[in-house]
């Protein structure tokens, strides 16, 4: 099973810390579906220590989402430990991730994210100074490398190892492959050969059969799922019943996928008031209604609907379309 530090996970699937995604209300639905850890989007140091209101309510976990890794990031030492501290002594968050993998120039300027893949000793510095400041387990999120000429995913877990980190999650692409072609998971079998600390393979794992392959070819100790869980957090229950029976479960039906569509609505609504939540729901419920027939012309009309009650009438409608052709 995947422990990390004293932490223990029922079991070894992990739901990937996606910016714009990953809040409470998407990391509730993912744990109800059985993800072993759920991890919150990156949260930015700087906001952390200077109090943005914005930025602590990101930081807010649900107690149903336990065990649960916040990440934050950052390109210097001093804020980066201070932003882990508030952390450690303000949240109820059992893990601290430092992300190391983010190939957004914004943030890569800034000298964060996956600017860090080009400098082992750096990674060694700004993990220790975290690891010795914090009570809570830290880990690291990180790529295999800048660009294919500079793969240094070997020596920069090395360096997380040697630094007190206590389990590193690799993304099998380079920072400047972006989500472009394919994750190189000889890359992270390598890692997973090169530390004793659990190594969590990630990339490419778009259905249960990916996740058992890669966790049977590279032998890593947990497998992340980002885009997979889009719009789809049956990918996650789905891998873990297949992980510990075998057994492929159906995809959901058409209503069963409105259904939680309008669950994850109702819990942003809570968590953002509704006229964030219904702006933010128009990518979530294309995810939602991909690859079902009239989903395109329902996602047309979530793109332009106003209100709650809108988005709410619409979903209901195409439910009844649907069963009414199914009939």
């Amino acid at each position: 099973m995947l422990k990390i530090g004293p932490i223990e996970m029922k079991n070894q699937v992990v739901l990937a810390p996606m910016a714009g995604v990953c809040n409470p209300a998407f990391r509730l639905i993912a744990k109800e579906f059985g993800a072993g850890l759920v991890c919150a989007e990156m949260v930015a140091d700087q906001g952390i220590i200077h109090h943005n209101e914005k930025t602590l309510q990101m930081l807010y976990v649900d107690e149903r989402e336990k065990p649960l890794s916040l990440q934050i990031f950052g390109g210097s030492k001093e804020t980066l430990v201070a932003a882990a501290q508030y952390v450690d002594k303000y949240t109820n968050a059992d893990i601290i991730d430092i992300n190391m993998g983010c190939p957004v120039p914004k943030i890569t300027k800034c000298d964060a994210g996956a600017r860090w893949l080009l400098e082992p000793e750096k990674i060694y510095e700004m993990v220790s100074a975290v690891a010795d400041a914090v009570e809570k387990p830290v880990t690291v999120k990180m790529r295999m490398g800048w660009d294919s000429d500079h793969i240094f995913a070997v020596e920069n877990a090395q360096a997380v190892e040697q630094a007190g980190g206590q389990a590193v999650a690799v993304h099998g692409r380079t920072r400047v492959q972006m989500y472009e072609g394919e994750a190189n998971w000889d890359i992270i079998r390598k890692v997973k050969e090169s530390v004793n600390i659990p190594v969590i393979g990630n990339g490419d794992v778009k259905t249960p059969y990916d996740a058992k392959r890669m966790l049977d070819t590279t032998g890593v100790d947990g497998v992340m799922i980002g885009r997979g869980a889009l719009g789809n957090p049956w990918m996650l229950y789905r891998t873990v019943q297949y992980l510990e029976t075998g057994v492929i479960y159906d995809d959901p039906s058409p209503k069963e996928k409105v259904d939680v569509c309008l669950l994850h609505f109702e819990r942003l609504a809570k968590l953002k008031g509704e006229y964030i939540a219904v702006r933010e729901m128009r990518k979530h419920a294309a995810w939602y209604l991909k690859g079902l027939r009239g989903g395109n012309d329902v996602r047309k009309e979530i793109n332009l609907c106003e209100t709650g009650d809108q988005l709410r009438e619409i979903l209901q409608d195409f439910i009844l379309q649907v069963e009414s052709v199914h009939a």
